[in-house]
Order: C-alpha cells, then structure tokens, then sequence
C-alpha cells in the first residue's frame, strides 16, 4: 500500500455514534458498531455521489473512531446532520432478539468514509466511547 501523505483534514474517516443510554453488554456494543460501520460503507459504495471516497477508503488505513450519544433523540439528530451535510450516514436498528425486551430500538449510527474535517462538523462536539 502506498504512503499519501495527507492533512488530517482531508483524511478519510468513519465515525461510529453508540447509543450510551442503553446500557448494552460491550459485545453488543462492538456488534451494533460493526453494523454501523458496514450500513454506513455500503451507503458510500452504492452511491455515485461518493464513489471517490469509496476508492479512496477502500486502498487506505480505515480509520474509525466512536463516540456517544446520550440517547435516541441525538443520536437521530446526529444522523439527520449527517445526511444534511451530505455525508454517506446509516441507521442501524435492532430487532430487539438478545436485548430490549424484543423492542426494535435505534442503537447506533453509521457517517463515512468521508473527510475527517467534514464529518467533525457534525461529530465533534460528541465525547468518545
């Protein structure tokens, strides 16, 4: 793999928004990030719009990062910034089979590859998981 010497700027990224209100086990929490995480790479595959990022993501070091909500409402608040700044973004939704009493409930979102500096603008007010 070549070495691009890039700004952390224009450095692609994914961020991973868990939800901290629901208290799930740590496997859980790794599972629902990595829903998000491939929900939010198929957005940016699928979509002309992102295809540079995609190429660009997918010959590059991954870079992820998670963070916290507080709760459902920021959490679909983050992903509607998201999608209003253009950013690829996914909601991932459980079934509620192994946890939340067999409620579907919203436990993460999904946001690149995209522009660390880009994404920052929606995320970065968020503490780390």
């Amino acid at each position: 793999m070549a070495t691009v010497n890039k700004s952390k700027e224009s450095a692609l990224k994914q961020v991973l928004v868990i939800r901290d209100d629901l208290n799930m086990r740590k496997g859980k929490m790794v599972a629902q990030g990595a829903h998000a995480s491939q929900l939010a790479i198929m957005v940016c595959a699928e979509r002309p719009l992102f295809e540079g990022w995609f190429k660009e993501w997918m010959a590059g070091a991954f870079t992820k990062i998670c963070v916290r909500a507080k709760d459902e409402k920021e959490l679909l608040e983050i992903l509607n910034a998201a999608k209003s700044a253009g950013l690829p973004a996914a909601l991932v939704t459980d079934s509620g089979f192994t946890e939340f009493k067999g409620v579907k409930t919203h436990t993460a979102v999904g946001i690149g590859p995209a522009p660390s500096a880009l994404i920052d603008k929606v995320t970065g007010q968020l503490g780390l998981l």
